[in-house]
């Protein structure tokens, strides 16, 4: 605690600093997920391959993403930010198009059977009832990003992982207990408080089949 408040503004910067970059990350990965998996929802011939692709490039280390991004985009942020942001679309995607495709057909009949068009069903029908599904698919890319933005610190993007690699280089355990306590808390929270808006989200009917 004392070395924390000796070095506060050093701690705040790099913790809203990580804020940022998982901020950015998700909000990319839910630009392209969730638009894919609605697509895919409509063509699930090749969504199993989608899936399985997206899939594999979840199973390469973090270091090799990173450091095949630093030759293409240099040292700082940008490279930190694509890495992340493809760790983000697999849970968000998988999510998404898991919730379409499961919401029951007996709504989607009823929507047609009153009228609407295809944009007005997927708007107004699936997409509210696969909502809750979506929302766990972001609470997870939200905590695994979390935990992947700490390596960011190796291509110059701050964030905690610089002072946890900055204790590991120096061997001051302050600074490693620092960043990781801090990293963990940020996951914790930030589920704890995503799982809260998924429960909200969730229709009252779904709740009550549940």
């Amino acid at each position: 605690m004392t070395f924390m408040a000796k070095n506060s503004g050093l701690i705040i910067n790099e913790t809203l600093n990580h804020m940022r970059l998982v901020g950015i990350s998700t909000l990319f990965g839910l630009m392209i997920s969730v638009p894919l998996g609605i697509l895919l929802s409509r063509r699930r011939r090749a969504a199993k391959y989608v899936l399985a692709l997206v899939g594999t490039v979840q199973t390469i280390p973090g270091l090799v993403l990173l450091g095949f991004a630093m030759i293409v985009f240099g040292i700082g942020s940008k490279p930190a930010i694509v890495v992340l942001t493809l760790y983000a679309i697999l849970p968000a995607l998988r999510n998404t198009y898991t919730g379409i495709t499961e919401v029951d057909p007996g709504c989607i009949e009823s929507a047609k059977g009153i009228g609407m068009s295809n944009i007005q069903t997927l708007l107004k029908v699936e997409l509210p009832l696969a909502l809750p599904s979506i929302v766990g698919g972001l609470r997870m890319s939200v905590i695994y990003i979390i935990s992947w933005a700490t390596l960011a610190g190796l291509v110059g993007a701050g964030g905690l992982g610089d002072l946890i690699w900055t204790g590991l280089a120096t061997y001051e355990n302050n600074f490693i207990l620092t960043g990781a306590i801090l990293a963990a808390v940020m996951a914790l929270a930030s589920g704890a408080l995503i799982g809260l808006l998924q429960n909200i989200m969730t229709p009252r009917g779904l709740k009550v089949r549940r």
